[in-house]
């Protein structure tokens, strides 16, 4: 009996350690100064103008994800770890998409924090909304005429201040009509002409551009950070932003790391792995930790990093955290 035993025991943990369990493992991912540069090239560059001179940090953090299932051991030696979340595996790749799809999910999600942070920072900053040219497909009639980044200012000698008032001039425009469009571009005025094409969905016709309505500044904003997925990095983009074009010093050359998505409105939303995030923010050293309102009791629930944190529920807060650190004040904590 004995010796059936003992090979049970052995059977038992050659499966532990070999056969997968459907979980996998979340970790500290890196965090990047959305002041500073990936391989050289800056996260945040500005076309246009020159971008202020900063010393501090203000690091977006991220989540790391295992790829594949773990095993048995793996999974319970994650679950008495601190530093390590293991989650069901269908939290993180949905089973009705691939994994490829999910990447793509989350990097379109990022695409568009990354588009609500300009326009909040822009608009913080006061800058006029304006309707402004966010894509030129190759095919487009546009092409070679507009870019990304123009205000448009009219079409076929009409203002048009808005989308739905861009809208409503090309309905009345006919397909394949040569129209005069002006427009800014970096703070400079041009002018250009389009032939238009039908419009699939009504009357009328397109310039075969997307656009949006948003602040338009003199300059132009371009963020890259091509590993980094979900809409959880918005406030941290925003404030750099601020940072490299406003009028004020926001870190006072300190490190600070933080997450949040950011709406139009400048809300700052909760995100997921928040404790993992501050263990990133004290592997940089960093000297607060902007938390979004909605997961302070998870954090305040979360082991204790020893880096100090500020509640954030909209980028005013954030904003008066910032200020309130430079200043050698306590930030409003959870």
């Amino acid at each position: 009996m004995l010796s059936v035993g003992a090979v049970l025991l052995l059977l038992f943990g050659v499966l532990g350690t070999t056969v997968p369990v459907p979980y996998v493992a979340q970790v500290p991912g890196p965090t990047y100064n959305t002041l500073g540069d990936i391989e050289g090239d800056p996260i945040i560059a500005i076309e246009g103008r020159e971008r202020n001179e900063t010393e501090g940090n203000l690091n977006l953090t991220t989540v790391g994800v295992s790829r594949g299932g773990l095993s048995l051991v793996q999974a319970v030696r994650g679950w008495f770890d601190d530093e390590v979340a293991v989650v069901p595996e269908e939290s993180v790749y949905p089973p009705d998409r691939s994994e490829e799809e999910t990447r793509r999910v989350n990097r379109e999600a990022f695409l568009t924090s990354e588009q609500a942070a300009e326009s909040v920072a822009l608009a913080e900053l006061g800058y006029p909304e304006k309707v402004v040219v966010r894509a030129v497909p190759e095919e487009s009639p546009s092409v070679d005429r507009l870019e990304e980044g123009d205000a448009l200012e009219t079409v076929g000698g009409r203002p048009v201040p808005d989308t739905e008032v861009l809208a409503d001039v090309l309905t009345g425009i006919p397909a394949g009509t040569e129209v005069p469009v002006s427009y800014t571009r970096l703070g400079e005025p041009g002018t250009t002409t389009i032939t238009t094409r039908a419009a699939e969905d009504r009357e009328g016709s397109l310039l075969g551009i997307s656009v949006l309505d948003q602040p338009a500044a003199p300059f132009d904003v371009d963020i890259q950070v091509s590993d980094v997925g979900g809409p959880s990095a918005g406030l941290m983009l925003t404030l750099g932003i601020l940072d490299l074009v406003g009028d004020e010093d926001l870190t006072g050359g300190k490190v600070v790391a933080g997450t949040g998505t950011i709406t139009l409105d400048g809300e700052v939303g909760p995100i997921g792995g928040i404790g993992l995030k501050m263990v990133a923010a004290r592997e940089i050293d960093a000297e607060l930790f902007l938390v979004p309102a909605d997961n302070c009791a998870e954090a305040v629930a979360a082991p204790d990093t020893g880096v100090p944190m500020a509640r954030v529920a909209t980028l005013d807060d954030a904003l008066q955290a910032l200020a309130d650190l430079r200043a050698g004040r306590t930030p409003e904590s959870c």
